[in-house]
């Protein structure tokens, strides 16, 4: 689960795109109304902070992460107000294990922009996964999916599903991950959520047909060993045999050292 989360999460986490600000206020009657800030209206430190940013983002792809805290650094010299480099830098230190640090990063992040529904998911998802707060997680779900200038709710639906299968709240993952499937219906994090759902239901049919989309809505060499192991569990309770062999074949020869793989091996199929 964990790992399909993640996976939703990455785009936004990595893209960093600009949220609107509001801007200064207006002067006295007869000038100009008040205005959002828009990408145009940045200073040239601001230009330079964002810049460091992305430099950031490109070494954190390539798990070079001191050198992408460097740079963060200096987005943070030439910007010390920058959310989204707080929140960035509460995404390295998560990836290194750093929780305590990325948890305070994230705070101080969304106390200088409370409105960013990027950094309410993103914070969701950390106390969810790494935090150990599914409960409290929620809130920053829901908190980014009532920002009607969200441009991608269907990663906080996605997240707020798996949080709450993570809870063995059933009902509340599925409606999560059915508005989820309305937006984006081949996402492989929305398919693999739902099977999960009907699994745990132990309704055959639904199951069945999730893993299946999911199956062939993305290729097996880019599913996690979580959803390896979710459709061989699947493919049991089904009585496809063939088809958990070959995923169990899968599995095997990509993660063999894997807690999924020690599952299969035991045959903790129901588990």
């Amino acid at each position: 689960m964990a790992a399909s989360a993640g996976r939703v999460a990455s785009a936004a986490l990595a893209a960093l795109a600009l949220t609107l600000l509001s801007a200064c206020a207006g002067g006295p009657a007869g000038e100009s109304p008040r205005e959002l800030r828009t990408a145009s209206d940045q200073t040239a430190t601001e230009k330079r902070a964002q810049i460091r940013l992305q430099l950031a983002v490109g070494y954190y792809q390539d798990r070079k992460y001191e050198i992408a805290l460097d740079e963060v650094k200096q987005a943070l010299a030439a910007d010390p107000n920058y959310a989204d480099a707080y929140g960035f830098r509460a995404l390295i230190y998560a990836a290194m294990g750093e929780n305590a640090l990325a948890d305070e990063n994230y705070r101080h992040a969304l106390r200088l922009a409370p409105r960013n529904p990027d950094l309410s998911n993103n914070y969701g998802l950390f106390l969810c996964e790494a935090g150990g707060k599914p409960a409290q997680a929620m809130t920053y779900f829901e908190t980014a999916l009532k920002h009607p200038a969200y441009g991608s709710p269907v990663k906080a639906m996605v997240n707020a599903g798996n949080c709450s299968l993570k809870m063995k709240n059933v009902d509340a993952a599925e409606r999560y991950l059915l508005d989820a499937l309305r937006y984006e219906p081949d996402l492989a994090a929305t398919n693999a959520g739902l099977a999960r759902v009907y699994f745990e239901r132990r309704d055959r049919n639904r199951a069945g047909f999730f893993i299946n989309r999911l199956t062939e809505t993305a290729k097996l060499d880019t599913l996690s060993a979580d959803e390896l192991w979710l459709a061989i569990r699947v493919k049991r309770m089904v009585g496809e045999r063939d088809s958990e062999a070959s995923l169990a074949a899968q599995l095997r020869k990509r993660f063999p050292g894997s807690p999924e793989y020690a599952a299969f091996e035991r045959g903790a199929f129901n588990e």
